[in-house]
């Protein structure tokens, strides 16, 4: 049995660490300065309460790192400073250079790190969500999901090829949910958006449907999603292709950013109105 500690137990980070209870292992969290709302779900699926970030970093000797884009250099110089010594999961949405740069950050101060790039929504059914590992220790990583339903798979031991993958998978995914919003809005300021629906219809008599859903339930996971688009247009750059495109996915996401914490789901026309008001 190993102790885990997760960073930290969001939607998804939850559903992480359930896999790993699952395993068999015990699965801490650091209730310092974390929302009612994340301690309702530790709570409610058993995760082991400890007081303080320090505390964390002495008692787990594997920690999974599930936050937000822009926190992730953040939170890793916080587990160095707590002089942390085992073995830690970067599992956020960021580039590969990020990766590599954190990465040898934490080498150097001997903790043993590991790259993580989660394809899917949160874990809850098998074959649904996978954990893509690079490094020389994902093999570690791996053994902490063996109960499921998480499915792990390892794709080298190079640190940044799981992140690479990630942000290849989720260019495609999340950017033409964009892409598709902007279409929409154009498509509602132009007067043309009935027009259009019926071209696509004739070509998939369910693809209207299909994306004014897509792009309405995309809005509660916008404001996450704008910073992944800016790590996804870092390493396009670094890859030597334009940038352009998921910089400007950013910003439609920007825009969609307030309906994070909506009681419900949105009407697509109070979606539109959103982007055009911008």
């Amino acid at each position: 049995m190993t102790k885990i500690g997760i960073l930290h137990p969001g939607e998804m980070g939850i559903s992480i660490a359930v896999s790993a209870i699952n395993s068999g292992h015990q699965v801490y969290w650091a209730s310092e300065n974390r929302s009612d709302k994340t301690r309702m779900r530790a709570e409610k699926y058993h995760l082991l309460e400890l007081d303080s970030f320090v505390e964390l970093c002495q008692t787990c000797e594997i920690i999974f790192c599930i936050c937000p884009p822009h926190a992730a250099e953040d939170v890793a110089n916080l587990v160095i400073e707590h002089k942390f010594n085992g073995y830690y999961l970067d599992a956020n949405a960021i580039s590969h250079q990020r990766t590599i740069k954190i990465g040898q950050m934490m080498e150097s101060t001997g903790i043993h790190f590991v790259d993580g790039g989660i394809i899917g929504g949160p874990a809850w059914n098998p074959n649904d969500t996978w954990l893509y590992l690079s490094g020389k220790d994902a093999n570690i990583i791996a053994e902490c999901f063996t109960n499921g339903p998480l499915e792990t798979k390892i794709i080298g031991d190079e640190i940044g090829k799981a992140s690479a993958l990630k942000m290849c998978y989720a260019a495609y995914s999340k950017g033409t949910t964009s892409l598709l919003a902007a279409i929409l809005a154009t498509a509602e300021s132009l007067g043309v958006r009935a027009e259009l629906y019926q071209l696509w219809d004739m070509d998939d008599s369910n693809f209207s449907e299909q994306v004014d859903r897509r792009v309405t339930r995309t809005t509660a996971k916008a404001w996450r999603f704008e910073g992944e688009m800016h790590e996804i247009a870092s390493t396009f750059q670094e890859a030597g292709l334009p940038n352009g495109f998921h910089e400007a996915a950013a910003e439609i996401y920007h825009r969609m950013a307030n309906f994070k914490d909506a009681a419900e789901t949105p009407r697509l026309d109070n979606v539109l109105d959103v982007l055009l008001k911008e």
